[in-house]
């Protein structure tokens, strides 16, 4: 604009001292060649400012899980975090129905980035279990997280004891094809049972929570960071109780599915729970489609890992998600994007 200004005052100057010394055809020559000069100049103006323009936003959707877990609060930060330090970036978090179908989301390009547990991941890139002839190999790892605990919760009144004791109950073991329910099915083999052993009631947390205080339900498999809301929900109307996993079933598990590892659910985790509870636990992790540009995602990484004091105000699982053991248990491939932060010092 200045440029042009400066233009204009020359073309006034020049018209001033030459209009009586210059016939109007030369005159006319002067004007149309500073309107050109004029013309180029401002072109010129005009590409630098669509050059300088502010960068397309990219749209970030991060599937989660139900409302009454850990996957959706966290999510929630997540989404933050990007927004606030990944310039370009439009992040949203969405509740849903957890690890598979976060999964078959991201398979289908409906979300760019994924909370799932690591099982689920293997199954989805062997095309095994709940993905048998449903390969998702264009899957990449972003990081692990925290602990997912299995957690058996009866109440306190309850007659069942042990895992045995399940033969002939109303069992919720998880929504159809989720994550809690392959947990489910995998338990119950190693203390040789399946679901024809018992009443199968395919419900998701805060499901199998209302069942459990309606009387519904006789226990409820719920794979998540403990304390869940779920069961804290429970826990703050009427007593509880946690199953616990003998070791010998515990190791026998492991052996046939080296991605769980041995937990304790400590005391007081939950209101009335003295004792520490012998369970096992897979990871929670992030996941992202092959094909999302490696820049995107390192910053996306860096941003995550650079916050994660925003992640521990969300819940308390999140004192756990830490640079240091964000490649424990991860069962797939990293994406180059997060494999580039891991790598710097």
């Amino acid at each position: 604009m200045k440029i042009m200004e400066t233009w204009i005052g020359i073309f006034l100057s020049l018209f001033i001292k030459m209009q009586r010394r210059l016939s109007m055809r030369k005159l006319l020559k002067v004007i149309l060649a500073t309107v050109l000069v004029t013309s180029l100049l401002a072109g010129c103006g005009g590409q630098k400012a669509v050059d300088q323009k502010a960068p397309e936003k990219k749209f970030i959707n991060i599937a989660t899980g139900g409302t009454a877990g850990v996957y959706y609060p966290l999510g929630g930060a997540i989404a933050e975090i990007l927004n606030k330090n990944v310039p370009g970036v439009n992040a949203t978090a969405q509740s849903t129905g957890a690890s598979v179908a976060n999964i078959n989301m991201l398979k289908e390009s409906k979300v760019e980035l994924a909370m799932v547990q690591n099982d689920t991941a293997y199954y989805a890139f062997k095309g095994i279990e709940m993905f048998k002839d449903k390969q998702v190999a264009n899957m990449r790892g972003i990081s692990t997280l925290y602990n997912e605990t299995i957690q058996i919760i009866v109440l306190e009144d309850s007659s069942i004891k042990t895992i045995n004791d399940l033969k002939g109950k109303k069992v919720a073991v998880g929504s159809i094809g989720s994550g809690t329910e392959a947990n489910a099915r995998q338990i119950l083999e190693a203390y040789g049972l399946t679901y024809t052993d018992l009443n199968a009631q395919y419900l998701s947390f805060g499901e199998a929570a209302n069942g459990l205080k309606d009387g519904n339900v006789d226990v409820a498999f719920v794979t998540a960071g403990a304390p869940t809301a779920a069961i804290q929900d429970i826990a703050f109307q009427k007593k509880v109780r946690l199953i616990p996993l003998e070791a010998d079933k515990a190791d026998a598990l492991i052996k046939n599915y080296p991605f769980y590892a041995k937990q304790l659910i400590k005391a007081n985790t939950y209101p009335g729970q003295i004792t520490d509870v012998a369970t096992v636990a897979v990871k929670a992790m992030l996941v992202v489609p092959e094909n999302l540009d490696a820049d995107t995602v390192y910053k996306m990484t860096k941003a995550i890992y650079t916050n994660t004091d925003r992640l521990k105000a969300a819940h308390k699982l999140g004192e756990g998600i830490t640079k240091e053991t964000a490649l424990e248990g991860m069962p797939i491939p990293l994406h180059p994007g997060a494999e580039k932060f891991f790598k710097e010092k």
